[in-house]
């Protein structure tokens, strides 16, 4: 299969204007496929030769302008079109399409609580090919009619409202200009909860299993998706622009949504069988929103090509934040941006496969595909924060509406939207763009405080990096009614770096803390004096965005070696049991346990962290135990689970249903405890067969799979290893049960029993990836990888891979940020 390079495109867009696609699906042919008829009408501007895109099992008939072509010319995934003459045309293509395992194309999915089936669509990058014929380029924007044949009973969504015209036949309203990865369609026996607001259809979507779930969210639902509405409205100038929106919650779902106009598609993990934090709330209500902002930026207004993807992805995510905060009851989001999106962000962009937010050098749609990561979404989402507070919210609205009017249907790229920010205020925003959005790396500020012979003293700021900040600069002192335990704030000043001159502090603060507010990106050092302050009294800041900076630089201190593992749970060990913010909590927790106890400290040292860690938790339970703070409690349950080093305890909560003063074990809870029973060899075949008849569901399968991986049984191994890495189409496990195993399979307490593995999975690795393709190959480098294995030799294995084996890119790139990340912590190790 050939990817699109950027040239091509450039080329083809050049050549032909796409007016309408008429698109005829046939979802009634069997298991496999189904039948996909498409006509294209378009102009070319000259003569010349182009082609097609598409990814048949058959293409049965092609015909350009009546005249047949001939279906063996397809080479590939393109059917060259040759000897176009100017003017218009019309093209015809009746294929014979595969249904998707993975998430990529028309996804089947049958569900094993009711054997009922569904079927939708990801058409992102290029994976419109596996569902219809197209010129498929985010510049050739194009009207599109749609036709679907679903068995009875079935109901059909699509990007405009559809009608069901009697025998099964379906038909949507034409679309306004769209790209073709924009298109969607998901057919089932859908359980739908609809209303209207403001004249406009709105519905929300899942799986009949999922019915009641469904139906006890829907209000909480249908109230962020109406509040984001009319915050977007104040916004924005441009209304929404399409019929509909619809919001569907599909099974094995790669992302976390996808912004196709009027039908957005969520994994339907946001649709919650057990219980869960307000927190996790507030993540499915900023998922909602992103998706929303989506519906201007990207869908009004499209990416020319795919280096711009920032573009998207960068203003979705600030505005899903912004808006949370400004029209929900979440008005807490960016904590949990600075916790959980921005540590993500920082990661990335110190890997070796670090790239600018808007790269220059994207040249086909393979390499465009690895630059959805941290960088795309919370460096540039806090790049765009950092804009704001430099050039002031008026003025960046102002911009953002210029935008929309000059290119709304259309196309843009950088250069567009610099010069519609830069029509609205006298800053210069090129220069800004220049040094935030071309540059790669993350800088880091260091304060040198000064005293003085009076008592007072000065700071000046040492700056590693060439980004201008604009930052707020928080004095703290103690608060002598409670021995200095809380902090309090004496004052905040505003700072632009570089600063040349020594800024006045007065009285020497116990705490001065760079990027109070987290407005930019960057990472923060402490002075020794403030080190002191945050090791004693991290737990008495006040504001918990505060303390979500002081904790990212300590994570940050970890990572670069300037702070002992050991230390960072030390202070968590001191201060977390105070901590009253569920997304700081969850976030301490996971680093400490994912990171420093799993990665960064040795065999050896592990028991002791776990110890640590278990009694953390078991403090945090006890605080909860006047049932006032069930959030919490969940967060210090679950965790407890996953660091037990012993099993009784656990054992006890599934036998007993429930964990002592709540919560009870609901599914969830269920498959945390019987996963790390089957780690620490507490379980077996049977009991996990015992809960799969218990819980049957999706969820329940893949539970079942996560536990059979885990098992410490050298025969249960084999047979993970083979379900994952084997060559057999028939028996190919979906991308999300290939994901529920492989995080089963390593685990650190059983690195000796996995020791063969190691270097079998280099060559495994890229084999399957080659076989199955971007999706599978990226869960084969995420979820798949001998992460547990910290030596020396599984870094040269993998570097080996790098140098030798060709893996196709999506897992080149998985591999070698898991190789880095490997490289990252030997040195922490060493250090």
């Amino acid at each position: 299969m050939s990817v699109l390079t950027r040239d091509e495109a450039q080329t083809r867009a050049k050549l032909l204007d796409v007016h309408r696609y008429t698109i005829d699906l046939d979802l009634t042919t069997g298991d496999e496929t189904f039948d996909s008829r498409t006509v294209i009408r378009f102009t070319a501007r000259t003569d010349a030769d182009t082609f097609i895109e598409l990814k048949p099992a058959q293409l049965r008939t092609a015909a350009l302008d009546g005249q047949p072509l001939d279906p063996e010319t397809l080479d590939g995934n393109r059917l060259p079109l040759k000897n176009l003459t100017a003017g218009e045309h019309e093209l015809h293509l009746d294929a014979s399409m595969r249904y998707s395992r993975t998430g990529e194309g028309m996804h089947r999915f049958t569900d094993p609580t009711d054997g009922e089936t569904y079927v939708y669509t990801q058409l992102f990058m290029d994976d419109v090919q596996r569902v219809f014929a197209a010129f498929d380029q985010p510049d050739l924007k194009a009207v599109f009619d749609l036709t679907v044949t679903a068995p009875e009973g079935w109901s059909v969504l699509a990007n405009g409202i559809t009608e069901h015209l009697g025998e099964g036949r379906w038909q949507a309203a034409s679309t306004p200009l769209i790209p073709t990865y924009l298109v969607a369609v998901a057919a089932g026996p859908w359980h739908s909860v609809r209303t209207e607001h403001r004249d406009l259809p709105f519905g929300l979507h899942c799986r009949r299993s999922l019915a009641p779930h469904l139906d006890a969210d829907a209000e909480e639902l249908l109230e962020i998706t109406k509040q984001c509405y009319d915050r977007y409205h104040e916004k924005f100038e441009e209304p929404y622009p399409f019929d509909s929106y619809d919001q569907a919650f599909v099974p094995e779902f790669n992302s976390g949504a996808m912004e196709n106009p009027g039908l957005v598609t969520f994994r339907d993990d946001f649709v919650y069988r057990s219980a869960v934090t307000d927190t996790e709330r507030q993540t499915r209500a900023m998922v909602i929103a992103h998706e929303m902002a989506h519906m201007w930026f990207g869908d009004l207004v499209t990416l020319r090509w795919w280096d711009d993807i920032w573009l998207n992805e960068s203003f979705a995510e600030y505005m899903g934040y912004q808006t949370l905060t400004e029209a929900t009851r979440f008005t807490d989001t960016w904590t949990d941006f600075g916790v959980a999106r921005k540590a993500w962000g920082y990661d990335a962009d110190q890997r070796p496969s670090t790239h600018p937010v808007a790269p220059e050098n994207v040249n086909d749609t393979a390499s465009a595909l690895l630059n959805f990561d941290g960088i795309s979404y919370a460096k540039g989402a806090s790049a765009l924060r950092q804009l704001v507070a430099w050039l002031g919210e008026k003025d960046f609205l102002a911009g953002i509406n210029t935008h929309f009017a000059r290119h709304k249907f259309a196309n843009a790229a950088l250069a567009d939207f610099i010069d519609s920010l830069a029509s609205a205020t006298e800053r210069d925003v090129h220069a800004w763009a220049d040094a935030w959005l071309r540059t790669t790396g993350v800088d880091t500020l260091t304060p040198v405080v000064t005293p003085a012979d009076d008592g007072t003293c000065t700071l000046t700021v040492e700056h590693t990096g060439s980004r201008p900040h604009h930052i707020a600069v928080g004095l703290y002192d103690p608060d002598v009614a409670d021995e200095g335990r809380h902090l309090i704030l004496r004052e905040r000043l505003d700072l632009d770096i570089p600063h040349t001159t020594p800024e006045p502090l007065g009285k020497r603060p116990a705490l001065l803390l760079l990027n109070d507010g987290d407005l930019s990106y960057a990472k923060i050092r402490f002075d020794p004096v403030s080190f002191e302050a945050v090791r004693t009294s991290l737990s008495g800041l006040p504001d918990p965005l505060t303390r979500a900076v002081v904790w990212n630089a300590l994570r940050d201190a970890v990572r670069d070696g300037q702070l002992p593992p050991t230390a960072y749970l030390d202070t968590a060990r001191t201060h977390l049991p105070y901590e009253t913010d569920l997304a700081l909590v969850q976030g301490v927790l996971a680093f400490a346990a994912t990171r420093v106890a799993d990665r960064y400290l040795t065999s050896e040292q592990r028991p002791a962290a776990l110890t640590t860690l278990t009694s953390l938790c078991r403090d945090l339970i006890r605080r909860t135990e006047d049932g006032d703070h069930p959030g919490l409690r969940l967060i210090a349950v679950r965790h407890l689970i996953g660091v037990a080093a012993h099993p009784d305890t656990i054992a006890a909560w599934l036998a007993d249903g429930t964990v002592p003063g709540g919560p009870e074990l609901d599914p969830e809870l269920r498959w945390r405890v019987l996963a790390r029973l089957a780690v620490l060899g507490a379980t077996d075949e049977q009991a996990i067969a015992a809960e799969l008849d218990r819980d049957p569901s999706a969820t329940g399968q893949e539970g079942a799979a996560r536990c059979r991986a885990a098992l410490p049984d050298a025969e249960a191994k084999a047979r993970a290893w083979q379900a994952m890495f084997g060559t057999d189409e028939r028996t190919d496990l979906s991308n999300y049960l290939f994901t529920a195993t492989a995080r089963g399979f390593w685990q650190p307490e059983q690195a000796d029993l996995v020791r063969e593995y190691v270097p079998r999975y280099y060559e495994d690795a890229v084999a399957v990836a080659a076989r199955r393709g971007p999706a599978i190959a990226t869960a084969v480098g995420r979820w798949a990888f001998p992460a547990h294995a910290v030596d020396t030799e599984n870094l040269q294995l993998g570097e080996e891979c790098l140098d030798t084996a060709d893996p196709i890119p999506a897992l080149r790139r998985t591999l070698a940020d898991e190789l880095d990340d490997l490289a990252r912590a030997l040195r922490v190790r060493q250090a």
